[in-house]
């Protein structure tokens, strides 16, 4: 179910702010995604290293990048796909690739989120890519997200959907039942994601368990520490202080809002 759209998020008046003509009402959510995705892609530039992000809004930023340059409006770009999926859309678009050891220091990433709290902290990695996802875009100088308008929440889980936390295969229902103990508080439910009835292995080679809250976690720093000292975590997918701008496709047209806006 979609979230209700919170006016909040767009309603600053600092002048960072950028909001466009509304678009019209007819657009259907992937169309309201490849808007965002456009918008975003207008911060590349020829020569630079871009991070290309997972999931079905980041698609349609990867597509346009590989547009860009068979019409050769963009040159000398060196993508750093953050899955074997997005590896091989890109390779499949010409797009030349490379990774982060060659790469340490990224230009700029793009990519989806699950959730977009007010402060931009984010949830991400239900795709199952938030270990190199977390990585490359960690590694980056710009972190551009990319969402619709039913990702904004008003708190990190409030959309009720899962906060997905890598771990490693080895006695994963210990690791499940300690991940479920450390926010009972909170009405934790945790699930092994499967598909077709297994278990989902991410590009790591990892499981993934899935968190869902009935309350607010609270301080959000304090649970990414107590998830990752936890044996048998690799990553979880709280991406805190990390975006450096927010571009929101919506009823109210593209909004843009940047992390040095908020006081």
């Amino acid at each position: 179910m979609a979230l209700a759209y919170d006016p909040l998020f767009i309603s600053s008046e600092k002048p960072a702010m950028e909001v466009n003509s509304p678009p019209p009402a007819i657009l259907t959510q992937d169309e309201l995604k490849r808007i965002a995705a456009y918008k975003a892609v207008e911060f590349v530039e020829s020569g630079m290293v871009i991070g290309l992000g997972t999931g079905s809004t980041a698609k349609h930023a990867v597509d346009r990048i590989g547009e860009l340059l068979r019409q050769g409006k963009l040159e000398n770009i060196v993508g750093i796909p953050t899955s074997k999926k997005t590896e091989e859309q890109a390779l499949s678009l010409g797009i030349p690739l490379s990774d982060i050891d060659a790469h340490p220091i990224v230009d700029l990433s793009i990519d989806g989120a699950d959730e977009v709290d007010p402060d931009l902290n984010l949830v991400k990695g239900r795709g199952g890519s938030l270990l190199r996802e977390k990585m490359i875009e960690g590694a980056s100088r710009k972190f551009v997200v990319i969402v619709d308008e039913t990702k904004l929440v008003k708190h990190i889980g409030g959309s009720k959907l899962a906060l997905p936390v890598e771990i490693v295969p080895f006695c994963w229902k210990f690791t499940e039942e300690k991940l479920r103990q450390l926010f009972e508080g909170c009405g934790c439910v945790a699930k092994l994601r499967r598909e077709m009835g297994k278990p989902f292995v991410t590009d790591n080679g990892n499981y993934v368990v899935e968190l869902y809250m009935e309350k607010e976690m609270g301080d959000l720093r304090a649970a990414s520490d107590a998830i990752l000292r936890l044996p048998g975590v690799v990553e979880h997918g709280m991406f805190l202080d990390m975006a450096s701008t927010v571009i929101v496709a919506g009823k109210l047209g593209v909004t843009v809002r940047n992390k040095d806006e908020i006081s």
